[in-house]
């Protein structure tokens, strides 16, 4: 983290408070806010690397944790971690059975970026679209999702399909983000197994 941004106050409150990157404030904004993750809760972060979000998670609940990321994940006490492609559709069963039930799912993923705005944004949201895909995979009924998305033309679609699998569907834009960035949150609760 930071090659690509610099080391603004941001990064460097991370480094300095431990936290492997500063995408750490986004959640703990996020937690405080809306209360996604209970003492409890086994949950899955999606596109975990570096791992900052699985920090903050461990800290919230004494239930599982797992990072999946197409990268290794250095090692973190009480975190599991898998090297895998969380759209791959034999996942969710592999998740299942390491977890048991799945309360909450997070995603922070998102793809590299090319510097081409439209394609950029067209390969954020397919990304949305499988973490919204696996959580309605795996997550046990009144579970809770987050997941990141990019505003554009694409965004009230993604949102409305969030929409019709749980009852609470909230966007949330974090004072962690950069100036100028189209990121928002999407805060999804309580899910509905429509299937």
């Amino acid at each position: 983290m930071g090659s690509q941004w610099g080391r603004d106050s941001a990064y460097i409150r991370a480094m300095h408070e431990g936290y492997r990157s500063r995408a750490a404030y986004k959640l703990i904004e996020i937690q405080n806010r809306y209360h996604l993750i209970r003492e409890q809760d086994n949950v899955i972060d999606l596109g975990a690397a570096p791992g900052s979000w699985l920090q903050v998670i461990r800290a919230l609940t004494r239930g599982t944790v797992l990072g999946i990321d197409l990268s290794p994940i250095a090692p973190l006490d009480g975190v599991q971690t898998m090297v895998a492609d969380f759209t791959d559709p034999a996942i969710p069963g592999q998740v299942r059975s390491v977890v048991g039930t799945v309360n909450v799912v997070v995603s922070d993923a998102a793809p590299r970026l090319s510097g081409h705005k439209s394609y950029d944004q067209a390969r954020a949201m397919a990304l949305g679209e499988d973490a919204l895909s696996f959580a309605c995979n795996v997550l046990k009924p009144g579970g809770n999702f987050l997941v990141k998305a990019f505003q554009g033309e694409d965004f009230n679609h993604f949102l409305g399909d969030t929409r019709d699998h749980f009852l609470s569907v909230r966007t949330f834009r974090s004072r962690a983000t950069r100036k100028g960035s189209s990121e928002i949150y999407i805060v999804a609760k309580n899910f509905v197994d429509i299937r």
